[in-house]
C-alpha cells in the first residue's frame, strides 16, 4: 500500500510508520517538527521528510490511506487536499483497527497500567516464541519497535487509550478496535481537558464495553470498586472475569510472587505490580499460555520503559525515575517503594506537567497520594501554566491540595534538585515522577552525583 502519515513525528504515529515500512508498504511522511527518538529512528529508515513543514502537493492520488495525527489541526493543507481527492483518512486507532479486523483483537485499557500490562504479555509471549501483531506505549527490550503489523499472526494485542484519535475524529480511541478480549485495569479521573467532569470520563469505559465484540471477553479488576461496580451494571453481551491482588511477599528488597508452581522472585515491585501482572496472567491464559509457562516467563520481565526506571544505586542510595503523573499512578508508584525499602528514607518528587495536573480543578485528586513517603516534594514551572492557558497556580493551592502540611512546593527546577540533594540520609530512596524532564534537567547526571 501507498500510505501518507501526516505528523509522521510522534510517539505513537512514527512507530507505526516504521511498522508499515518493515512489511513493504510505501509510506512518505509530514510534520512541521521532530524531535528525538522520532526523528533519528525515521532517518535511518529512510522515511524522515526532506523538510519540515506541511505541503499538499505532497497529497496524491494514487495514495492508498492517509493516516492523521493528533498534531496536525483541522485546517491542515495536506487534510483538506486529500479531502479534495477523495483519499481513505484514517486515525491511528481506525488505521489499526482496518489492519487487524480479521484477527482476534485483544485489548488492553484502563486509567493505570496498560502501557506496563501489555509489555507484559509481549514479554511472554515473545519469551515463548509466539510473535502477534501488537501496539503498545513503550520501547521494549527485544522489540524493535513499538507497532507490529504482519500478514500471518492471529492475534493483535493493542494498548487502548481513552484520549482522542483526531483532530477530525473526537471519539476515544479505544472506542474504534471493537476486541473480542479486553482488560479493564482500573478508573481513576483523568484527561480533564476532554472529560471535564468524573462522570464524563466514566462514559468513555461504559461505552468501551459496547464496543467489544458479542460473545467476547473482559478480565476486570475486581480490587477497583470503580471498575467493579461498572462491570456488574454493564449488560453487554460478553464473558467476565474478575482478577484480585495475587499473594506477595517482600523480601530483601524484591517481591516474591506465591504461586501454585512454587515461588517465583519478581524483578518489579509494587502492589499496583502484581495487579497487572495477575491480569496479565488471565489476558494470556485466554491467548493460549499456559499458567506455568506464563509464570516461568514473567519472573524475567524488569518492567515497562520508564516505569520505575532505576538511575543510580549505590550501597546508600538509590534513584528512581516513574513516568507517574496522575493521582492514581502517583500514589501507587510512591507506595510501591515504600512498601518495597522499609528500611530506607524515602524522598518523593512530583513535577505538575500535563494540562490536568496544573488545573486547580483537578489538583484535589492529588489528596494523599504522596503520604507514603518520608519527604515530599512537588515542583510546577509558573510558564508551563501561562502556556496551557490555565488559571494561575500558587504554592498554596498546590500545598492544600495534597493534603500533607509538610510537602514543599517549589517552582525552579534547580531549586528542586538541589533540595532533594540534602534530604539524602544514611540510606535514601528517590522517586521523581514527571511525564515531562523538569525543564531539561540532567537527571541521570543529577543522580550520579547522589552515589
Amino acid at each position: 500500500m501507498r500510505v501518507h502519515f501526516i505528523a509522521i513525528g510522534g510517539s505513537a504515529m512514527h512507530n507505526l510508520a516504521l511498522a508499515l515500512n518493515e512489511r513493504g508498504d510505501v509510506v512518505t511522511g509530514s510534520d512541521d517538527e521532530i524531535f528525538e527518538p522520532s526523528k533519528s529512528r525515521l532517518q535511518k529508515a529512510g522515511l524522515l521528510p526532506e523538510k519540515m513543514g506541511w505541503d499538499a502537493e505532497r497529497i496524491t492520488s494514487d495514495l492508498e490511506a492517509v493516516i492523521l495525527g493528533m498534531h496536525a489541526r483541522e485546517d491542515n493543507p495536506e487534510l483538506l487536499k486529500a479531502k479534495e481527492l477523495n483519499i481513505p483518512i484514517y486515525s491511528y486507532p481506525e488505521y489499526l483497527f482496518e489492519r487487524t479486523k480479521d484477527k482476534t483483537r485483544v485489548v488492553i485499557a484502563g486509567s493505570h497500567g496498560k502501557t506496563t500490562i501489555t509489555s507484559m504479555i509481549l514479554h511472554v509471549l515473545h519469551y515463548h516464541d509466539r510473535h502477534e501483531d501488537y501496539m503498545v506505549g513503550a520501547q521494549l527490550e527485544g522489540f524493535d519497535t513499538m507497532v507490529s503489523l504482519e500478514a500471518d499472526t492471529d492475534f493483535a494485542v493493542l494498548e487502548g487509550d481513552e484520549y482522542l484519535s483526531s483532530p477530525i475524529d473526537r471519539r476515544p480511541k479505544f472506542h474504534l478496535y471493537h476486541p473480542n478480549i479486553a482488560l479493564l485495569s482500573g478508573i481513576a479521573w483523568d484527561h480533564i481537558n476532554v472529560f471535564p467532569t468524573f462522570d464524563d470520563y466514566l462514559d468513555q469505559f461504559r461505552i468501551f464495553l459496547t464496543t467489544m465484540e458479542r460473545g467476547g471477553a473482559l478480565v476486570y479488576n475486581a480490587d477497583d470498586p470503580v471498575v467493579k461496580k461498572l462491570v456488574e451494571e454493564d449488560k453487554t453481551e460478553i464473558k467476565k472475569f474478575a482478577y484480585h491482588k495475587p499473594s506477595y511477599r517482600v523480601e530483601g528488597g524484591s517481591c516474591i510472587l506465591e504461586t501454585p508452581f512454587g515461588d517465583v522472585q519478581l524483578q518489579i515491585i509494587g502492589e499496583h505490580n502484581l495487579l497487572n501482572l495477575e491480569g496479565a496472567r488471565w489476558i494470556c491464559l485466554e491467548m493460549g499460555i499456559q499458567e506455568d509457562e506464563f509464570y516461568e516467563a514473567i519472573a524475567s520481565f524488569t518492567g515497562a520503559s520508564k516505569r520505575l526506571e532505576p538511575l543510580a544505586e549505590s550501597s546508600n542510595v538509590r534513584v528512581f525515575k516513574d513516568f507517574a503523573h496522575a493521582p492514581s499512578k502517583v500514589k501507587a508508584t510512591v507506595s510501591a517503594v515504600a512498601e518495597t525499602y522499609p528500611d530506607s528514607k524515602v524522598v518523593a518528587c512530583l513535577e505538575l506537567h500535563t494540562f490536568s495536573s496544573l488545573n486547580p480543578d483537578f489538583l484535589p485528586g492529588y489528596a494523599g497520594s504522596m503520604d507514603n513517603a518520608d519527604e515530599a516534594f512537588v515542583y510546577f514551572n509558573p510558564k508551563a501554566v501561562e502556556h496551557k492557558k490555565l488559571p494561575p497556580l500558587d504554592e498554596e493551592i498546590v500545598s492544600t491540595a495534597f493534603g500533607r502540611s509538610d510537602i514543599q512546593v517549589l517552582t525552579q527546577s534547580d531549586a528542586v534538585l538541589d533540595r532533594l540533594k540534602s534530604e539524602k540520609a544514611e540510606s535514601t530512596v528517590y522517586l521523581i515522577m514527571s511525564s515531562g524532564n523538569f525543564d531539561g534537567a540532567d537527571l541521570k547526571d543529577w543522580a550520579d552525583q547522589l552515589k
